[in-house]
């Protein structure tokens, strides 16, 4: 018998969308018996690349009409990155399968050859439509290893000068960044990359895109500015775009959301916001009246309709500037992300600290995104609806 694996992920895969390994057997003898399955010894695990010895889960396959086993194993390994990216960035896991066929022969199972498959990565993100199964991320957005689809220019404000993005530093699919090339329109700086980062633990790194961050490269007076992933003249991405907005009038509002790569994206939503306060109550009726006694009488303070529950929900809809048709893909990604949050500069109330990047959580309450292009609306503007993550009350 000779296995191969004819299918294999990238070396870098989005855990929420297929991740396959296809398998064939070659010896059309094999097949004869209706007992033959091909099996493949699934790994995964953190820390260095060395494949661990003991198997995570065992997972079999009777051959299709291709006489193929075809395993995907994306649902295993998505379960395992449960991390928050608020508190750990580098959610990233190793994986690799231990292919083999089995049959039965008698009362005996005969098992064939194994093939071991080289060690890839996953990270907390997922695929669109229209991108083949085995691409490789780089492929997905001209920005990788900067871990977003942009888009090329986005708008800053000094007085909101705290955030960070990712990037990807790990040796597999490795593009050999070694800097990032801040260009601003005063002056212009670099910032060091430690590539070739072999642990899964440090496997993401992140960059400033705040003036007000401890490691700003360049003057915090640019009004604007670029980061582009290089290596010595080569570029390795395409340039980050920042231009300087105003203040208006209406306070900014800051969110950062979860996007497809398993990172942060920002934006500043800087026209009308307002918050709202929304109660729920379950009521029930007490026995009033002084039934221990030995004659039956009322206070005037005594309640007939009594709260068991009061239940609180803030709500917070903010209002975008206008905006290029660049933003309608990474608005859809804020509203199918499952970790949205409120930036702010300052400290939440009842927390010392001094200034810097604070976050409060956030929940998407829009279910419709219309989207809006320059031939249609002239002019895109967007505003969302959010649930604050938090309540009034503190209850656990």
């Amino acid at each position: 018998m000779a296995l191969t694996i004819i299918q294999t992920p990238s070396a870098v895969s989005l855990a929420q969308s297929p991740i396959v390994f296809a398998v064939s057997e070659s010896n059309s003898n094999a097949f004869t018996s209706s007992s033959f399955q091909y099996l493949s010894q699934l790994r995964y695990w953190t820390g260095s690349a060395s494949i661990p010895s003991v198997a995570d889960y065992t997972l079999s396959k009777y051959p299709n009409s291709s006489r193929t086993g075809i395993f995907d194993v994306s649902r295993v390994i998505n379960s395992e990155l449960s991390d928050i990216v608020q508190s750990v960035s580098s959610s990233v896991r190793y994986f690799a399968i231990d292919a083999y066929t089995q049959y039965l022969s008698g009362s005996i199972f005969v098992t064939g050859s194994h093939v071991v498959s080289d060690v890839y990565a996953a990270i907390d993100g997922y695929s669109l439509f229209q991108e083949p199964i085995e691409q490789n991320i780089e492929d997905k957005t001209p920005y990788w290893p900067l871990m977003t689809d942009g888009p090329a220019t986005q708008s800053f404000q000094p007085s909101e000068g705290y955030g960070r993005m990712s990037i990807f530093l790990g040796t597999i699919a490795d593009l050999g960044v070694t800097e990032l090339i801040y260009s601003g329109n005063l002056d212009n700086g670099t910032y060091a990359i430690s590539p070739n980062q072999s642990n899964t633990n440090n496997m993401i790194g992140t960059f400033p895109i705040g003036v007000s961050e401890t490691d700003w490269p360049i003057s915090t007076s640019n009004t604007s500015y670029s980061i582009q992933a290089t290596k010595g003249p080569l570029d390795r991405s395409v340039k980050l775009n920042f231009e300087q907005v105003c203040d208006t009038k209406y306070d900014n509002v800051r969110v950062k959301w979860k996007n497809r790569y398993g990172q942060f994206d920002y934006y500043n939503f800087n026209l009308v916001s307002k918050e709202s306060f929304s109660t729920k109550r379950q009521r029930y009726q007490p026995q009033i009246g002084s039934w221990n006694s030995r004659t039956l009488s009322y206070e005037n303070y005594e309640n007939s309709v009594q709260n068991y529950i009061v239940d609180s929900t803030q709500n917070l809809s903010v209002n975008s500037n206008y905006v290029p048709e660049d933003y309608n893909d990474i608005f859809k990604q804020l509203m199918v992300s499952d970790e949205v949050y409120q930036v702010t500069t300052t400290p939440p109330n009842g927390v010392s600290g001094s200034l810097g990047e604070y976050v409060s959580p956030l929940a998407v309450q829009s279910s419709t995104f219309n989207i809006k292009t320059t031939k249609v609306d002239k002019l895109i503007q967007y505003s969302f609806d959010f649930i604050k993550g938090q309540g009034y009350k503190l209850i656990i």
